[in-house]
C-alpha cells in the first residue's frame, strides 16, 4: 500500500505541512500502512461494519425510509484512519475549551439573577430575554455549584493560519443535549480491535475513562446533602436519533435509563418506579428537550417528561443534567459574544478564536451578507444537525435567492460566515484513500471541577468536497488519538483492551 505522502499532495494541516512533508506525529502510521497489504483496509471495514451491526451502533435519520419502505436505522459511518494530535496542540485545545466552558456557565448563571452582562451593554436585552431558549421560570434558581451545562460538546475545526500550519477556531458550542460520546468511545474500542500493533507503536492517551468521569460530574451535581445520590438517564424512547447513545451511557455508568412513564412527582420530589416500589431520584441526566420536560409547564401534551418535575427542580430537590435554560447560551445568535463574555467574566483573552461572524440582525452586516451570499456560510440561528443553513459556493443561484428572501424576511433569524478552507484528513473511502474535510467535537465535564478526556469525536464529511459531517447529512466518524507527550508506563494493547473491556457494566 503507498504512503500517503506519495499519493496526495493537498491535505493541508492533518497528514502534512504546508510545504508537503508529513508531519512528524503521523510518521509511524504512515510507514505502518505502507507496509499492509493492499487488500487490508477494506477487510478492516467488513469487519468494523460487521461488528458494529452485531453490537447495534446506529443512529436514525428523521424522515428517512429504506428502500422497502420501512426503518430509519442507519450504521453511522466509520473510517478506519485515526486523527492524530499531538500533545502540545491537545494542550492548547484543552486549556482553551475549559476557558470557553466556565465563561458560558458564568454567563447563563448571570443571565437568571443579576444580568450584569445586559446591564453593562455587552449584549442587549432582547438578544437574551426574547431568545427562544430563554426560559424566564429560571430567573432566581439557584443550581448546584452554579453549573448549567455540565456536558458541554464544543465543535471545533481547523483552518488556515499564515505559517500555513492551521489554526483551531470554535465553530459552534453546543450545551444543552451533546450527542455522539458513545460514538468516541465504540470508535476507540473499534481501533483497538482491528489494528492492536498499532497501538503498540504510539501512546495514545486513552478514552475509556469517559463514563466514569461522566457519572462523577453527575453525581456532584446533585442537591446538596444527598449523600449517594440516585442518577438516571432519561431518554426520549427508542425513536430518538440517539436512543443507542442513552442507553450505553447509562449501561456504562450502571445507572437507569428511564422515559418519563417511569418517573413521577410526589411531596415534591420525584421518584422512579421499580419493581420493588418507588425509588427517590436525585440526578437526571436528561436526553429530552426544554420543551418536553413537564407538560405542566411547557408543552401540555408532551409524553416524554414528567409532569411537576420544574417545581421539584426549582425547589432544589432534583437536579437535571444539562439545566433547563440551558440552550440561551448555545443559540448561534448568542455565539458571536462568547469571546467578550470571557474577557468580561474571567478577565483573560479568549485561547480559542470564534470563526468570523456576521450577525444579520445589524443593518450593516446584513447589507454585506447579502451583497456576498455566494461565498459566505448562512445559518438558522436555531437551526442544527446540518439542516437551515446556506453554503454559498456549493448552492445554485436559484437556492441563493431562496435564501436571500429569508434572510429579507427575517435577518435577525441569520449569522453568515466566510467559507474556511477546512482541514482534509486521508480517509478510507470506495475509490481508496482520499481527502475529505473533517471537524472535532471535544467533550467538557463541569463538576465540582472542570474535566475532560484527551480526545473527541472527530466527525468526516464523506461526500467528495462537502463541507458537512453531520451524520444526518452523510457523515461519519474517526477515532481521535491524542498522543501523550511522553512514553509512560502503561500496559501493552491486549491488557488494555481486557482493561477496556472490563470496565463496562452490566
Amino acid at each position: 500500500m503507498q504512503k500517503f505522502d506519495e499519493m496526495y499532495t493537498q491535505l493541508p494541516y492533518e497528514f502534512f505541512t504546508h510545504g508537503v512533508q508529513i508531519r512528524d506525529h503521523y510518521k509511524i502510521y504512515d510507514e505502518w500502512l505502507a507496509r499492509q497489504p493492499g487488500d487490508m483496509m477494506a477487510k478492516r471495514r467488513e469487519e468494523a461494519e460487521m461488528i458494529f451491526r452485531r453490537v447495534g451502533i446506529t443512529f436514525a435519520v428523521y424522515g428517512a425510509k429504506d428502500e422497502d419502505g420501512s426503518g430509519t436505522e442507519r450504521l453511522i459511518p466509520f473510517d478506519l484512519i485515526p486523527r492524530i494530535i499531538p500533545a502540545h496542540e491537545w494542550g492548547a485545545l484543552e486549556r482553551g475549551l475549559v476557558q470557553r466552558v466556565t465563561a458560558l456557565n458564568r454567563f447563563l448563571h448571570d443571565v437568571y439573577h443579576d444580568q450584569e452582562i445586559i446591564k453593562a451593554g455587552l449584549i442587549e436585552a432582547d438578544q437574551i430575554l426574547q431568545n427562544a431558549q430563554f426560559r424566564p421560570q429560571m430567573m432566581g434558581v439557584d443550581v448546584p455549584n452554579q453549573i448549567y451545562s455540565h456536558i458541554a460538546g464544543v465543535d471545533i475545526v481547523r483552518a488556515p493560519d499564515a505559517k500555513g500550519n492551521g489554526e483551531y477556531y470554535v465553530l459552534e458550542d453546543n450545551l444543552r443535549v451533546p450527542s455522539g460520546v458513545s460514538y468516541m468511545l465504540e470508535d476507540r474500542k473499534m481501533m483497538m480491535r482491528l489494528f492492536p500493533d498499532l497501538f503498540n507503536a504510539h501512546h495514545v492517551a486513552p478514552v475509556a475513562h469517559y463514563p466514569d468521569l461522566l457519572l462523577e460530574t453527575l453525581r456532584a451535581s446533585s442537591p446538596p446533602a444527598t449523600a449517594d445520590p440516585t442518577v438516571v438517564v432519561l431518554t426520549p424512547g427508542m425513536y430518538n436519533s440517539a436512543y443507542f447513545e442513552h442507553a450505553f451511557l447509562a449501561q456504562q455508568m450502571g445507572v437507569e435509563l428511564v422515559e418519563g412513564q417511569d418517573l413521577f412527582v410526589k411531596d415534591n420530589f420525584v421518584y422512579m418506579r421499580t419493581t420493588r416500589g418507588p425509588q427517590r431520584v436525585d440526578v437526571i441526566y436528561r436526553r429530552v428537550d426544554d420543551d418536553f420536560l413537564d407538560p405542566l409547564v411547557f408543552r401540555p401534551k408532551s409524553t416524554l417528561g414528567c409532569a411537576g418535575l420544574l417545581e421539584v427542580y426549582r425547589a432544589g430537590n432534583v437536579s437535571i443534567c444539562n439545566a433547563v435554560g440551558t440552550g440561551v447560551a448555545d443559540d448561534k445568535s448568542i455565539y458571536p459574544y462568547v469571546p467578550q463574555m470571557i474577557e468580561f467574566y474571567l478577565g483573560e483573552k479568549p485561547i480559542l478564536n470564534n470563526v468570523p461572524t456576521y450577525i444579520c440582525r445589524r443593518p450593516d452586516d446584513l447589507k454585506y451578507v447579502l451583497a456576498n451570499l455566494k461565498d459566505l456560510v448562512v445559518k438558522e440561528v436555531h437551526g442544527a444537525g446540518g439542516y437551515g443553513m446556506l453554503i454559498g459556493p456549493a448552492s445554485s443561484k436559484a437556492e441563493i435567492e431562496e435564501f436571500r428572501q429569508a434572510l429579507l424576511a427575517n435577518p435577525g433569524g441569520y449569522i453568515a460566515q466566510p467559507t474556511l478552507s477546512l482541514s482534509s484528513c486521508p480517509t478510507f473511502v470506495e475509490s481508496g484513500i482520499a481527502p475529505r474535510h473533517i471537524d472535532l467535537r471535544p467533550f467538557v465535564l463541569s463538576g465540582k471541577d472542570v474535566q475532560m478526556v484527551p480526545g473527541g469525536l472527530t466527525r468526516v464529511a464523506l461526500k467528495d468536497g462537502s463541507l458537512v459531517v453531520n451524520s444526518s447529512q452523510g457523515g461519519g466518524t474517526k477515532d481521535t488519538w491524542v498522543l501523550e507527550e511522553r512514553p509512560v508506563s502503561r500496559p501493552s494493547s491486549q491488557s488494555q483492551s481486557q482493561s477496556q473491556s472490563s470496565s463496562a457494566r452490566s
